[in-house]
């Protein structure tokens, strides 16, 4: 018996490294000799920078920088074999980094990304993965590119200064001052957000809510990103506000796209070539996903998806394990995905649920329940 893990983090409980454990337990409490593969995998947000660490090695490195209010905070990134620095957006400018109460996104910023990517510049990185999904700003990426040297300034020539409400003021954009360094890099974003700038489908109104734009807000700040995108325009000609994914973080997408010359690509897709998930399923028996909850919108570019897309390509079974599944995940099977098993064992709160520990043991109590019919099918 060969099978290989590839399963999401469970938001709220089980990483996507903790999930794998436990259902390795289950599938040796049936088959001891099992030979099982784990490639944890993310789609771009939480857990990215984990995920391709523990699929395809290389080391951690923290670093000082700037939070959505300009506190200093400690942010993680990865830095695979080959160089390559695996950045989440959220380690800096995540929405967990600010209170719950009193929200102002107003004030916030993505200037602690542009850190941790000159960070990873500086110390020889010649490519940047980006995960940026979580995050808590609104501020069209202006701080990201304002600590990688671009200059935003009012009409008497100063900096802007710092927070999403801090466009207000601006006049001019000034490319002069990037670092050099940036410009030999090649960034791919892990994004699925296909919005655009501004508009009633950009990125304040669809997203600003959750961050804490209130309706007064959403006018204002979408005029400040209209305003940043023209004056954006008249030092890159091309830049271009309704790109596929130009909304996404806030506006960061724009920032990447337009200045930078990033390309965004779907997070699962990132993962999975750097995890070389093709390679470790080509000979597998079985291939096992899932996330904390299945439905039918996990049709919808969700990783688990993007891990049957993988298996399928070589024939091979799929199931998923997942804390909830609605009626719908029946739907799966159109994607990839035979089965679906939920690990709750009876009625439970979701904070019993959440719980590390009680969702380790569902996992691998469920693990070793399908494995006993794998065994008792016939199958080794």
């Amino acid at each position: 018996m060969k099978a290989v893990i590839a399963i999401d983090s469970f938001k709220g409980s089980l990483s996507s490294i903790g999930a794998s454990e436990a259902i390795s337990f289950g599938i040796r409490d049936v088959f001891p000799d099992a030979e099982i593969i784990t490639a944890p995998i993310a789609d771009g947000g939480e857990g990215t920078v984990e995920a391709i660490i523990a699929g395809s090695g290389g080391e951690y490195r923290t670093v000082s920088v700037s939070n959505p209010l300009g506190k200093r905070v400690e942010a993680v990134y990865g830095v695979l074999p080959d160089g390559t620095a695996v950045i989440e957006m959220a380690s800096a400018a995540g929405i967990t980094l600010v209170s719950d109460e009193g929200r102002d996104p107003m004030l916030y910023d993505t200037y602690g990304v542009g850190e941790m990517m000159l960070d990873a510049i500086k110390s020889g990185a010649k490519k940047l993965v980006i995960g940026i999904g979580g995050s808590a700003t609104n501020d069209g990426g202006v701080g990201m590119l304002r600590a990688l040297g671009f200059a935003f300034l009012d009409k008497d020539g100063k900096d802007i200064g710092r927070g999403a409400e801090s466009l207000s003021k601006l006049c001019k954009i000034d490319t002069a001052g990037i670092d050099l360094l940036i410009k030999n890099c090649k960034i791919t974003v892990a994004c699925d957000v296909k919005n655009p700038l501004t508009g009633e489908n950009g990125a304040t109104y669809i997203y600003g809510p959750q961050k804490g734009v209130t309706p007064e807000m959403k006018p204002l700040l979408d005029g400040y990103l209209k305003r940043y995108a023209d004056l954006t325009r008249e030092v890159i000609p091309d830049a271009d506000p309704d790109a596929v994914g130009a909304g996404a973080a806030g506006g960061l997408g724009f920032a990447l796209i337009s200045y930078l010359g990033a390309e965004l690509r779907p997070g699962i897709e990132i993962v999975t070539e750097l995890n070389s998930l093709s390679e470790k399923v080509a000979d597998a028996d079985i291939v096992i996903t899932g996330e904390g909850r299945m439905d039918a919108q996990s049709a919808m570019g969700k990783a688990p998806v993007g891990v049957a897309r993988v298996a399928k390509r070589y024939g091979k079974p799929v199931i998923a394990f997942s804390g909830a599944a609605t009626d719908d995940a029946s739907l799966l099977r159109e994607h990839g995905i035979d089965a679906v098993f939920p690990i709750a064992r009876g009625p439970i709160s979701l904070a019993d649920a959440m719980n590390k520990a009680v969702a380790s043991k569902n996992m691998r109590l469920t693990a070793r329940e399908v494995f006993s019919l794998i065994r008792t099918l016939g199958l080794k």
